[in-house]
């Protein structure tokens, strides 16, 4: 479910990746999402992420409904 502004939902996380560069690995995404000044609610479902590479936005949403 969308939590709104700064809440975890789909949108958001993929909003506080933009600029990454695809096939990016986990810890590219952690990095680009501090880049982005992702708060803190973010980066823990990033980090709950396996660590695998991802092809694309597809793959980030794959790995977020594995976490929630």
């Amino acid at each position: 479910m969308p939590r709104g502004v700064g809440g975890e939902s789909p949108a958001n996380v993929q909003k506080y990746l933009k600029g990454v560069g695809y096939p990016a690995k986990k810890r590219d995404l952690e990095q680009q999402a501090k880049k982005n000044d992702a708060p803190k609610e973010i980066l823990d479902v990033i980090h709950q992420f396996p660590d695998q590479e991802f092809d694309g936005p597809q793959d980030v949403m794959k790995a977020y409904g594995a976490v929630h």
